[in-house]
């Protein structure tokens, strides 16, 4: 009998189990919906918010009375369907409160993903918190495998690759399609012994990963083979969870899964065990949201895919609620919560990512790409340094903003009432210490004026309360605007030409004044979006997803290959969602191929067209996203996706435009209005506003802003450039976009300083995107060695993005230097190429683009913006351009004072390649670059870079005025200058009369002196390094630049950045010594440089090859480094005991052990191998580095050799080198009575974290070494 036989209603059931909130929504065929909104927590009067939320719905459906002590019954429904997101796992990530469970990895790698990749969210900080790892224990298994042949081989011969493969039995074809070869075969009697071992010590769960299990996964199959004969219960393999490169970031997920599993398992029982049948019933649906956007049956929803369970319901509301097949508008979603704010975009179909960092954890699985930024309802206001600053910390629920009555700070939620933008009389009587007063306006007018009067103090300016609420509230809304802006400028999209979908508790107090400053023109606001989240659960579609890697060129004879795998892939999620209850007939597949061009890393995850043309697809999104092609350069596959969606929406969709279009409008008036609140509108000052109910407004109602329209749940504020018109189930609002009035350029508004501010940051870190995303190299794709920054009219720096703190200073000098030169001989289309050290370089690899940015007659240059990027490769006499030998620049490759790469318009082809190639194989025993194509593809990313950053100033001065932006960019500089005198009259005052004093020596005996002189009145500063050592006949001479970047990295009050070359880490050392800041750190960057070809010097034939560096701890991946390059990774490991004792030890350094496959030069070029890092305060040294080169003798023996700091070899197939980074020293003496201080491992406990694809770039750049 089909469901619609049987007697009594359907009902659906809609829930998002949020932090604070619980919100469920009930619909039933024929009848209106049911909401019902109740505290998650509230164990006085339930168990479980879902089932006392799905308890009241039942009982508003059927009119019955459900007993709270007896399981529920859905008896009286012939068919039931219950969808639910959940912030379990979210919460049980954030508060650490997983399963224990132990890590089973290769060999050699049992600290791999506690080393991570190294990312510092505050890299300026000198007390890092290193996220903690969520497993318990780790055993190293005994099995290696690498992959074949390497990526950048210059010569390569798959013919012979094809015919080993059938003669070598230790070779095999992984999955996709690259031939790998076993190393060693899995020890299956040790590890079944440790599996027997973990169990024995209570160990249920295990993740396991192995390298290269991505495309080889037969050990890790083997190993969950023996641990379900043990009996282990949950056991999470990388190679089924995302069968994806990168072993780090797949290990981790791994770990995330089997530490969430169990978690979701059980709170599924419990959630089940509140009905009487369990949900089995086979009239009953439960399901649950993954990250992704898609719904799971319970018996297959996992920790891993659960983590933005919550959220993910919202975009699926909002594309679902919003968004117009017909019209085809992009829309923005801004979900304005009380921490944070989640902002994503939907054009017709789901983005998502598959990687990013959640609580400290790289998670490897689909994800909706919702970015959050730290700016809530609760966000803390502070003034700090002469700016209004918002967040990122949050007041949260307890004490909560100041007028929860609770001793709170001011928050974004303080703001808004004071100006009356909340409504106390219409908010339900909770605060207070016994929860049963109202929201508190006279706490929150208190502290608006003490704040403005201290305000007023500090700047001499006479300003209001109500504008400096107001500023707060402004620059809160640049914070929520710059996401928006990198989700959609950054990507090649106009944001002007979105429509803004704007749901959550706070998003309608905001909504007008976020439009108007991104010149959007339409807001859509839900009859429901202040549950948004539990309406897209009831939205949703039930989904499954197949993936496998792929290998090799997108071409007619490979797509055979390819259709044949989807097929497959197909019949895999039908057959899935054939077990769930979802008929063939009712799948639809969207198949995805990850594609790249070959010598790039810019992956695209593209949909399949209508036309089928996978290649035409993936180069028009790569033209769009990047602004540039590869004509004729082969596209290679890397992935094959299939998502089957099952569609079985509970609830049908419903966009307003059709209805806006067809809609008669009636104005309404004083007449309608409910009630009226005095409102502090930007502009015009205290109005009185109009209030209306939204319940008592009509479709076709049209309001005139300013006006609130408030409900239950929300207040929507209406300002005085816009309008509000009232749909069936939705309100539009209308916003002109208003030109920011900036005229008076006499007195700084601290406000529009805070404003700019962020404004001049956003530029710099967009132009840092479009240099990451639009260049192919390792060096600047992945590792993100490079620095983007907005310079005044004569070459001072205004801005940069966070990159390489080595950059900060130096660049100014390179602009400078530019500048003085060429004079008024500049033109509009000109672009300038320098990296010399006399000419503000660092050294000769890092090369810098300069751009002037014009006026509007293209008269004046009214800035400069520069890129600069680390070249792997630009010649000289050994491959990777960082010999340790060198004694004469020449040596390390091209090198130019400064010309222009582009003059008006025009790249000269001609110039660059006598740059790169002719130049610096003209001196002797020096060859020009060995990547020659990569380096001119880079050098056309760093122009598209300062293109982007021009384009984005320009609009600046459109907005405001060229007079106002400057007169601000200097307000910047001068707030930046008083910040640090401040800081230095305090250290003076502190020592006064006294210098500042500090030594260290680099390993050749090099003394760098440095001596501070300090006028405690005016903060000013001498920086004296008399004394330091000659010029040394070597390639560590610093210029005058770099010393100028380690006093800033020193001193700067707030940024983001990494090391560079080796010299300016002593010299930051040296620094932070003089000021007893710190200890020092390894004071070493470990460059290890390899690679092959160049111009040989006996014959002078040129000799294809590549070059490759990197520097230690950062790296690459070693499933990305062996697939790339002709090397194993033998061993990654933490150096164990090296860093220096001490009340506070020093941080340990690493192990890096590289195997060479075949004969290649190296270079070794590092510091610390023979000075030890010293301690402070009684602390002790660190460990001095070691490298080592294990050399085969002729009797096939090992030699194992100690290199020192700096070496050059030629190294032979099966050789390796041992790099033993240097540890950090210690602080404070250690006393009988005192235990040292182990630096703990920060648990991101915090209830705001970052995510998205934004975050993930800004983490990205943060790994940067």
């Amino acid at each position: 009998m089909s469901p619609d036989e049987l007697d009594g209603p359907r009902i659906r059931i809609a829930i998002d189990r949020g932090g604070t909130f619980t919100d469920c929504l009930g619909i039933i065929d024929g009848r209106e919906e049911i909401v019902v909104k109740l505290l998650s927590q509230d164990p006085a009067n339930y168990a479980d918010a879902p089932i006392e939320g799905i308890r009241r719905i039942l009982e508003q459906a059927t009119g019955k009375q459900f007993s709270r002590d007896q399981p529920l019954t859905t008896a009286d429904f012939s068919e039931v369907s219950i969808r639910m997101g959940t912030t379990v796992a979210t919460n049980a990530l954030l508060e650490r409160k997983g399963e224990r469970h132990a890590l089973l990895i290769t060999k050699g790698f049992k600290d791999a993903l506690r080393i991570g990749n190294q990312s510092r969210p505050q890299l300026f900080a000198l007390n890092i918190q290193r996220p903690d790892v969520l497993y318990e224990d780790v055993v190293e298994v005994d099995e290696r495998v690498t992959i074949e042949d390497y990526q950048q081989n210059p010569t390569p011969d798959r013919e012979s690759l094809q015919n080993s493969l059938k003669a070598d039995a230790k070779l095999t074809r992984g999955v996709s399609g690259e031939v790998v070869r076993i190393l060693e075969p899995l020890d299956e009697s040790s590890t079944r012994a440790s599996l027997q071992g973990l169990y024995e010590r209570g160990y249920r769960t295990i993740a396991v990963c192995l390298v290269h299990s991505y495309t080889f996964q037969e050990h890790e199959l083997a190993i969950e083979k023996m641990a379900k004969d043990i009996g282990f219960t949950q056991i999470s393999l990388s190679s089924q969870l995302l069968p994806m490169i990168k072993m780090t970031s797949r290990g981790a997920s791994a770990t995330a899964d089997a530490y969430l599993t169990p978690v979701i398992q059980r709170y599924i029982e419990g959630f089940r065990s509140g009905f009487k049948d369990g949900l089995r019933s086979s009239d009953t649906r439960c399901e649950f949201m993954q990250s992704d956007g898609g719904l799971a049956n319970f018996e297959k929803f996992t920790g891993l895919r659960a983590i933005l369970s919550g959220p993910a319901g919202g975009v699926v509301g909002y594309a679902g609620t919003s968004y117009d097949e017909n019209d085809r508008k992009p829309v923005i979603g801004f979900d304005m919560g009380g921490t944070s704010t989640d902002v994503s975009r939907y054009d017709g179909k789901l983005e998502h990512t598959f990687e990013n960092t959640i609580s400290g954890v790289p998670v490897m699985a689909p994800q909706l790409d919702i970015n959050t930024v730290a700016a809530g309802g609760g966000s803390i206001l502070f003034w700090r340094h002469g700016l209004f600053v918002v967040g990122p910390e949050s007041a949260g629920a307890h004490p909560g903003p100041a007028c929860y009555r609770k001793g709170g700070p001011l928050t974004v939620t303080d703001a808004n009432l004071f100006l009356g933008r909340l409504l106390p009389d219409y908010f339900p009587k909770i605060f207070g210490p016994h929860e049963d007063e109202a929201l508190d306006v006279e706490v929150t007018s208190r502290k608006f004026t003490e704040l403005a009067d201290q305000i007023n103090q500090e700047t001499g300016q006479n300003k209001s309360p109500e504008e400096i609420a107001l500023g707060f509230i402004q620059v809160a809304n640049e914070s929520m605007a710059k996401p928006i802006r990198a989700l959609t400028e950054a990507r090649g999209y106009d944001t002007s030409a979105h429509n803004l979908a704007c749901f959550g508790g706070a998003g309608g107090q905001h909504a007008c004044a976020i439009a108007s400053s991104l010149s959007i023109g339409t807001v859509i606001i839900h009859q429901y979006s202040s549950i948004l989240s539990a309406y897209g659960m009831a939205l949703a579609d039930v989904v499954q997803e197949a993936q496998e890697p792929a290998s090799g060129v997108l071409d007619e004879k490979a797509m055979n290959n390819i259709t044949a795998r989807i097929a497959a892939l197909k019949s895999k999620v039908t057959a899935a969602l054939g077990s769930d209850g979802i008929g063939a007939a009712h799948v639809e597949h969207e198949v995805y191929l990850n594609l790249r061009y070959q010598g790039t890393d810019n992956l695209l995850m593209v949909l399949e067209p209508d036309d089928g043309d996978f290649a035409a697809e993936f180069i028009k999104q790569h033209k769009r996203e990047f602004s540039f092609t590869f004509p004729g350069r082969n596209i290679l596959v890397e992935d094959i996706r299939v998502r089957g969606v099952g569609k079985a929406t509970s609830a049908t969709p419903e966009a307003p435009q059709k209805e806006m279009k067809s809609m008669t409008v009636t104005s309404i008036g004083a007449d309608k209005q409910n009630d009226s609140s005095s409102v502090y509108f930007a502009g015009v000052g205290q109005v009185t506003t109009p209030v209306f109910f939204l319940n008592n407004l009509k479709p076709g109602d049209f309001i005139q802003g300013p006006a609130m329209i408030i409900d239950k749940t929300q207040t929507i504020v209406v300002e005085p450039n816009a309008t509000a018109t009232i749909l069936s189930r939705h309100v539009i609002l209308n916003v002109k976009s208003s030109k920011n009035q900036t005229d008076d350029t006499t007195v700084v508004d601290p406000i529009k300083l805070s404003i700019f501010g962020h404004r001049f940051m956003s530029v710099a870190d967009q132009m840092s995107r479009m240099f990451q995303k639009t260049s192919v190299s390792t060096n600047i794709k992945e590792r993100l060695d490079f620095s983007c920054a907005v310079f005044s009219p004569d070459g001072k720096l205004v801005a940069n993005a966070p990159n390489v703190p080595v950059h900060l200073g130096s660049m100014e000098y390179a602009v400078r230097y530019q500048h003085e030169q060429y004079g008024g001989n500049l033109k509009p289309g000109d672009h300038i190429l320098t990296n010399h050290p006399l000419a503000g370089g660092t050294h000769l690899p890092d090369i810098t683009i300069i751009t002037p940015v014009w006026d509007e007659k293209g008269q004046n240059v009214i800035f400069y913006v520069a890129s600069r990027g680390h070249h792997a490769e630009i010649g000289g006499i050994a491959p990777g351009s960082m010999p340790s030998n060198s004694k004469m620049l020449y040596e390390e490759g091209a090198m130019t004072m400064g010309f222009k790469v582009v003059s008006e318009g025009h790249f000269d082809e001609e110039l660059v390649r006598k740059f790169l190639y002719d130049d610096p194989a003209s001196y002797p025993a020096c060859s020009g670059t060995r990547t020659y194509n990569d380096n001119v593809s880079d050098l056309k990313a760093a122009i598209a870079a300062n293109h982007k950053g021009a384009t984005l100033l320009e609009g600046l001065v459109a907005e405001n005025s060229l007079e106002a932006v400057h007169f601000y960019m200097d307000a910047i500089k001068r707030n930046a200058e008083v910040a640090v005198r401040e800081l230095l009259k305090s250290i003076g005052r502190k020592n006064p009369g006294q210098a500042l004093r500090f030594s260290d020596f680099m390993d050749d005996g090099t003394e760098i002196t440095l001596e501070i002189r300090i006028d405690p009145e005016t903060g000013s500063a001498d920086f004296d390094f008399t004394g330091t050592g000659r010029e040394t006949f070597n390639c560590l001479n610093a210029p005058k630049a770099i010393a100028h970047s380690a006093i800033i990295y020193v001193l700067r009050y707030a940024a983001v950045c990494a090391g560079n070359p080796i010299t300016s880490q002593r010299i930051t050392d040296v620094v932070l010594g003089a000021f007893g800041a710190c200890a020092a750190s390894q004071g070493c960057c470990n460059i290890i440089s390899f690679g092959m070809g160049g111009v040989d010097p006996n014959t002078g034939v040129e000799i294809p090859g590549f070059g490759v560096g990197e520097t230690i701890c950062g790296g690459s991946d070693a499933e990305v480094y062996e697939l790339r390059y002709p090397v194993i990774l033998r061993q990654f490991s933490i150096r164990a005991g090296s860093g220096g004792e001490g009340r506070f030890r020093g941080g340990d350094g690493v192990i890096r052990e590289l195997e060479f496959r075949m004969p290649l030069s190296v270079s070794m070029l590092s510091e610390r191998r023979v000075y030890r890092p010293y301690g402070l305060a009684g602390g002790g040294f660190g460990q001095a580095g070691l490298n080592l080169y294990v050399k085969k003798e002729r009797d096939g023996t090992d030699r194992v050799i100690n290199i020192g700091g700096k070496m050059e070899l030629e190294v032979q197939p099966g050789e390796r080198i041992l790099i033993h980074t240097p540890g950090g020293g210690g602080w404070g003496a250690v006393s009988a009575d005192i235990e040292p201080n182990i630096p703990k491992q920060s648990g991101n406990h915090s209830t705001f974290q970052p995510r998205g694809s934004v975050h993930a770039f800004t983490a990205m750049a943060e790994t940067a070494q």
